[in-house]
C-alpha cells in the first residue's frame, strides 16, 4: 500500500463511517480500483484507522463524555446505556466471528445489503414522520439503549451500515433524527475501538509486525480519517435534521448496482 492510497482509503473511511451508506461497500469499489492487495496488514490497516475517525466523535461531543458540575450521576447513566447498546455486537461478534469473516469474503452481499438498505431509506422520512414530530431528544432508559444495540448486531452483514442500522433502532425507539443520528455515534466509540483492539491483538497473536513504513501508514491514515470524519459528522447532522434520508437510500442504491456490474462484468472485487 503506498501513502496516497492510505490517505485515499482513509478520505473514504472518514466520510463514510458515520453516513449510512456502508464504508464497506465503499472499501470494495476503492480497493478494487486502486489495486491494493488485501493482505494482513491491509486488513488491520482499515479497522485501525477507525481509531481516528472515533477520536473525532470524542473531540467533537466531548461535553458529552466528560462530567458536568454536579453530574457524575448523568454521566453513569450515559456509560450505562451505552455499554448495554454495545454488549448484543460484543457478544454475537465473539460468537459469529468467523460466519462474519466468510460473509466479508462475497461482495454479493455487500451490494445486495446496499440495494435493500437503500431501498428502506427512501421510505424512512414517510415512516417516522410522527416519531420525527414527537419525538425525543435524548435517549431515556436502559431498555431503549439495549434494543438500539440489537439492531447493530444487523450491521455486521457487510453492507448494512453500522450507522444506518442504529439510526433506524434510534428512530424505532421514538428518538427524532439528530438524537438517533448522534447516539449513533457516540455508539461507535466503544464498538469501533473493540474492533481495533481486537484486530491488532489478532495481527500481533499471528506472529505479524509492523515495519515503520506500516506505522507511518497508520498514523497518517488516522490523522485523516479523523479530520475527514469531524466534517462529515458536523455536515451529515446538518443535512440529515433538514432534507432526511431519501438521498443517502438512492446513493446507496447507486453504490449497490456499481458494485454488481463490476461483479458481473468479471471485474475482480476484493475486500480489504
Amino acid at each position: 500500500m503506498t501513502l496516497f492510497q492510505a490517505i485515499l482509503l482513509a478520505i473514504i473511511e472518514g466520510i463514510t463511517e458515520f453516513l449510512p451508506i456502508s464504508s464497506t461497500g465503499h472499501m470494495v469499489i476503492a480497493s478494487s480500483a486502486m489495486g491494493i492487495a488485501s493482505d494482513d496488514f491491509t486488513k488491520l490497516f482499515t479497522v485501525a484507522i477507525q481509531f481516528g475517525a472515533i477520536l473525532s466523535v470524542v473531540v467533537l461531543y466531548w461535553k458529552n463524555f466528560l462530567p458536568k458540575q454536579g453530574g457524575w450521576a448523568e454521566l453513569f447513566i450515559f456509560y450505562r446505556r451505552l455499554i448495554l447498546a454495545f454488549i448484543p455486537a460484543a457478544i454475537v461478534g465473539l460468537l459469529l466471528k468467523k460466519h462474519i469473516d466468510m460473509l466479508l469474503e462475497n461482495v454479493v452481499v455487500v451490494a445486495i445489503a446496499l440495494l435493500v438498505g437503500g431501498i428502506i431509506f427512501l421510505f424512512l422520512d414517510r415512516w417516522f414522520k410522527a416519531a420525527e414530530e414527537r419525538g425525543e431528544n435524548e435517549l431515556k432508559s436502559d431498555r431503549k439503549a439495549l434494543l438500539i444495540g440489537c439492531f447493530q448486531v444487523i450491521a455486521m452483514i457487510p453492507g448494512v451500515s453500522r450507522s444506518a442500522a442504529t439510526i433506524i433502532g434510534g428512530l424505532t425507539q421514538r428518538l427524532n433524527k439528530r438524537a438517533a443520528a448522534e447516539f449513533s455515534f457516540f455508539l461507535a466509540v466503544p464498538t469501533m475501538f473493540a474492533a481495533t483492539v481486537k484486530d491488532l491483538f489478532d495481527y500481533y497473536q499471528d506472529g505479524s509486525g509492523l515495519a515503520n513504513g506500516e506505522i507511518q501508514l497508520l498514523i497518517v491514515g488516522n490523522i485523516v480519517a479523523f479530520v475527514v470524519a469531524m466534517l462529515a459528522i458536523k455536515s451529515f447532522i446538518a443535512y440529515l435534521t433538514r432534507y432526511g434520508f431519501k438521498v443517502f437510500g438512492y446513493y446507496r442504491i447507486l453504490v449497490g448496482i456499481i458494485i454488481l456490474l463490476f461483479y458481473f462484468f468479471g471485474q475482480p472485487l476484493t475486500l480489504v
